[in-house]
This record gives structure tokens, C-alpha cells and sequence, in this order.
């Protein structure tokens, strides 16, 4: 966890300077915490409230979206390279949305080692990173995080199921802990996809976080809004 939040909040410094500036960056980041500074784990959630609350205050919705964004982890690079090739050879959105599908189902089965049943079970909920393609938009419905995605599936707990669900250990501490964190933080992981879909496409798209764990969502729901016509 403390080399994970490191490295966020110094990420998160940095975009914020390269978005907003450096005045605005020390007027939202607490006066009192250097970002690569350990900060001890319970005060992890309210520091990360505080920044939050105070870039809603300093900045408009989409900046801080985007700064949000920003701060993604991201899909591997090496697995981008050929769903951007193929797009390029066939400008077919459904051939690479597919790519993207198959390789997903490759994960679960032979690197989650899932069987066939637990396979179709995440499938059927429309889990995954290449979400369902309607038109130009895509809805993607993250995957429990991996380590707990067996124990996900067999719980019967919903409150048990929202605090094990996310990928992100603050929001797992915050829902575990009925700690809150405002919606924006959610943008961090809508990145994932935005990052993803812009390095295929090679344009610029737009996100929206639909459903969240942290808004007591029972999953994390993404609109991936492609550019019209392809």
C-alpha cells in the first residue's frame, strides 16, 4: 500500500501542475504533507478527501476529471500494440473490439485459471476491460479485483462483495472502513479505459463513470464515449 500511494499522490501532484499550475497545485494539496512523503495508512482516505474536496473548490468538473484520469494505471503497452496495428490495417472497431474480448477470456483462463463456468459467469455479467460495444459507445464493468474475484463470486454479503470489488486499495479501505470519498476519485480508474481506447483509436474520447462502490454501487460502471463514424 505505502509505495502504491507514493507513487499516486506524486503522480497526482504532477498532474495537477501540468493541468492547473503550480499555484493551484499547492493551494489543493495539504500544506502540512509533502506528496512523497509517507503518510501512515489510516490517514490515507481523509488525505485523499481532503485533496478531492478542495480540487472541486479550485477547479471546474471536467478539469478535475481529467487530472483524475491522469492519474490511471494502465493496460499494458505491449498488449495495445497490436489492437492499434489491427486497427490500422482494417479500421473495424467491432475486429479490435473482439481482439480485445478474446484476450480478456485468455486472462481468466490462463492466468486466473478459471473454469469454464466462472468464465461464462464473468462473461454473461458483461465484466471485463473490452465492455460491451453498442454503437459508438462502449459500457465496460470492471472486473472484481483479481485476487478476490473467486471469493467475489461465492459471497453472498453484498456489503462483504462492494468492500473486496475495487482494484483501488483506498476505495476498498473506504467501503470496508464506511469511509466516503467523493465520486471524482472515480476518474482515476475511468483512465484505464480512456488511456486504453486512445492509444488504439489514436483520438481523443470521452468517459463517464456510471455506477461506482463508492456511491454504493454494487459495481464500477464506464460510458466510453468513441468518436463518431468509426
Amino acid at each position: 500500500m505505502h509505495d502504491f500511494d507514493l507513487t499516486w499522490r506524486q503522480k497526482l501532484s504532477d498532474k495537477i501542475e501540468a493541468r492547473a499550475g503550480t499555484t493551484t497545485r499547492d493551494e489543493i494539496l495539504p500544506e502540512n504533507v509533502d506528496p512523497t512523503h509517507a503518510v501512515r495508512e489510516l490517514d490515507v482516505i481523509g488525505w485523499t478527501r481532503v485533496v478531492m474536496n478542495r480540487m472541486a473548490c479550485s477547479l471546474d468538473m471536467q478539469t478535475s476529471r481529467d487530472i483524475m484520469s491522469d492519474c490511471a494505471c494502465h493496460y499494458p503497452e505491449d498488449q495495445l500494440k497490436p489492437m492499434r496495428a489491427l486497427y490500422e490495417t482494417t479500421g473495424d472497431l467491432q475486429q479490435v473490439h473482439a481482439a480485445l474480448q478474446n484476450e480478456f477470456e485468455t486472462f481468466l483462463r490462463e492466468i486466473l485459471h478459471l473454469d469454464e463456468t466462472m468464465i461464462a459467469e464473468v462473461v454473461n455479467r458483461g465484466w471485463g476491460s473490452a465492455g460491451v460495444l453498442d454503437g459508438d459507445t462502449i459500457i465496460a464493468t470492471k472486473i472484481p479485483k483479481s485476487g478476490y474475484l473467486r471469493e467475489y463470486l461465492q459471497e453472498s454479503d453484498p456489503e462483504v462483495r462492494r468492500s473486496m470489488y475495487c482494484h483501488c486499495p483506498r476505495v476498498r479501505d473506504a467501503v470496508g472502513t464506511g469511509e466516503e470519498l467523493p465520486r471524482i476519485y472515480c476518474y482515476c480508474g475511468a483512465g484505464f479505459y480512456k488511456h486504453m481506447w486512445e492509444t488504439i483509436l489514436q483520438d481523443e474520447i470521452e468517459i463517464e463513470v456510471l455506477e461506482s462502490v463508492l456511491s454504493g454501487g454494487e459495481v464500477c460502471k464506464v460510458a466510453i464515449r468513441l468518436p463518431a463514424g468509426l
